[in-house]
């Protein structure tokens, strides 16, 4: 770091702390030459991380534009915006892997499991936009999958309230 008085390199560091949760540290730093005092901000430069279209356009990623998304696959059905931006927010934490660049596909299919888990009106109307279905067939093949799935996930809640009621009975 250069003094801002006489511009010459080298100096020493008085005092450091973090700001802003961590992601500022102000330093307060002396000149060895010329002995004067002056405070610099350190901050993270952050690479914005690119979504790769299908078309393999490039576009920086957009946190409303995702929440967007959500939002229309869940208007007008019982979902709280509380679990919407959690949504959002364990989507956003998942992209934290990924350096630089991440496909529109893998966002999409994040989103998909996570709306899958809370509404399948919601999970169609985001995978008919996602997947771009052109006729009816497309509709209802992901309906054939969504069946399969709940059908799965029915049969693992009736293992574990059959393994509940085990533990239950040992209990008692």
């Amino acid at each position: 770091m250069r003094c801002p008085f006489c511009n010459h390199s080298d100096d020493a560091v008085l005092d450091s702390r973090p700001l802003d949760s961590a992601s500022v540290v102000r330093r307060r730093r002396m000149c060895k030459i010329c002995q004067k005092r002056f405070t610099t901000y350190e901050r993270l430069e952050e690479m914005p991380l690119m979504v790769v279209k299908s078309d393999q356009r490039r576009e920086p990623y957009d946190r409303n534009k995702l929440r967007e998304g959500i939002l229309r696959a869940c208007e007008k059905r019982p979902i709280s915006m509380d679990t919407i931006d959690l949504i959002v927010a364990e989507v956003e934490y998942s992209l934290k892997d990924y350096v630089m660049e991440i496909s529109s596909r893998a966002i999409g299919e994040k989103v998909l499991e996570k709306l899958l888990e809370i509404d399948q009106v919601a999970y169609v109307r985001f995978a008919s936009v996602y997947k771009n279905f052109s006729d009816v067939d497309s509709f209802l093949k992901e309906f054939g999958k969504l069946e399969i799935q709940t059908q799965k996930q029915s049969a693992r809640n009736r293992k574990k309230e059959g393994v509940s009621a085990i533990r239950r009975r040992k209990a008692a």
